[in-house]
């Protein structure tokens, strides 16, 4: 499984909010040992933005288009995600 590190950002920071930093930490110790990281770099910021500012739509987020972009540039077509905007981008979405 491939997780942007956008995705942790906003993983973590719900947990914070909902469950607290016990939560944070064992999301840090036990879950993100076991997953690939997606670092996004500067081009993939610059081009995500663009991308969210041309959609010009409200629901889609920063990070969604992070995600889209590196799906697109890494090939993957699958994606574990209850956001609808996933399939809109052609990609298939479990569950």
């Amino acid at each position: 499984m491939i997780f942007t590190n956008h995705v942790i950002v906003e993983t973590f920071a719900l947990a914070q909010r909902r469950l607290g930093l016990d939560a944070v930490q064992t999301l840090q110790e036990d879950s993100l040992p076991v997953v690939a990281i997606h670092w996004g770099d500067a081009a993939v910021h610059a081009e995500s933005v663009a991308s969210l500012l041309i959609a010009a739509r409200s629901a889609l987020s920063l990070v969604d288009c992070v995600s889209f972009n590196i799906m697109r540039e890494t090939g993957l077509e699958v994606a574990f995600a209850i956001d609808r905007h996933f399939p809109d981008q052609g990609f298939s979405a479990i569950p």
